[in-house]
């Protein structure tokens, strides 16, 4: 996959969309309106930020089905993300979670969305869903049969998981490009806002060869600088938003601070920003989903 091409760098920061709960899930607010709109905010946020592209996801709609999701999520995705898409000029991609690849793949070919996201691409792995093995025989077909351009990022040891059997890291990253035919990989710590160490993006930097590795979770402004330099780009959610807490909404100021930090990092590279489709002032927005509730 080349990073340059489709996200205008060699080392893109990928900002992610976490929707609040969609119809189905336990929290539910009853609203698509409201999921759309937070949506919008953020993916406004992200451009203005710098950010070279946006992942989406059903974050919040947790508990995980174990496979596929519901048809009402996967309505609502598609309609979340052409949305964002109509509002932004900055690769999107989509992620299904836990594990409905197939999803995800759908609704990106469907929309243009550029990638998706994979947890379990090969081998199989224990978690709080249960066991969920790999999805790259059903997933590679259906592309093919979709004759889909969308590119799959897949994790590798996925957190809030542990594999059954004892794959040394570069027996799985190999093993994920060369038998999963993924397009990049992710490489993430044990949970949300945990990174990956050093020495473990080494490892999959060397075992990857040409093909990508991105850093999935924990990339902050304290340490982007020391994980880009063994990753070739960052997927960051928990660090953008409101006080570095999950449940608030991305920060645009956060934002920024976070890509300059990665233009520090990479000077003299400086990626392209992300533009908003509209020329209207989306100051007002931003200042909706930053002010403290009451």
């Amino acid at each position: 996959m080349d990073l340059l091409r489709v996200f205008g760098t060699a080392h893109p920061v990928i900002g992610v969309i976490h929707l609040l709960p969609l119809p189905t899930a336990p929290r539910w607010g009853g609203s698509l309106a409201a999921v759309m709109e937070r949506a919008e905010q953020e993916a406004s946020a992200l451009a203005t930020g710098g950010a070279n592209g946006i992942l989406i996801e059903n974050f919040f709609d947790a508990p995980f089905t174990q496979h596929q999701v519901d048809p009402a999520v996967v309505s609502a995705m598609s309609l979340v993300a052409q949305r964002v898409k109509a509002l932004v000029d900055l690769p999107l991609g989509i992620n299904v979670l836990r594990n409905d690849a197939l999803s995800a793949l759908a609704i990106a070919t469907n929309v243009g969305a550029q990638f998706i996201r994979v947890n379990v691409l090969t081998g199989v792995m224990a978690t709080d869903q249960g066991v969920i093995e790999g999805c790259a025989h059903r997933l590679l077909r259906y592309r093919r049969e979709l004759d889909s351009p969308v590119q799959i990022f897949a994790d590798v040891l996925v957190k809030h998981g542990r594999p059954l059997g004892t794959p040394n890291l570069t027996t799985a990253v190999q093993e994920t490009i060369q038998r999963g035919l993924a397009d990049g990989v992710i490489l993430s710590g044990w949970a949300t806002g945990h990174p990956p160490t050093r020495e473990d993006l080494e490892l999959a930097r060397a075992a990857a060869g040409h093909v990508p590795v991105l850093v999935g979770s924990g990339a902050n402004l304290e340490n982007v600088a020391h994980l880009l330099t063994a990753a070739d780009g960052v997927i960051v959610a928990s660090s953008l938003k409101r006080k570095g807490q999950i449940d608030q909404p991305i920060d645009p100021q956060r934002v920024s601070h976070f890509v300059q930090a990665v233009r520090c990092a990479l000077e003299p590279e400086v990626p392209a920003l992300g533009h908003i489709h509209s020329n209207e002032s989306t100051a007002h927005p931003y200042e909706q989903i930053t002010q403290p509730s009451s």
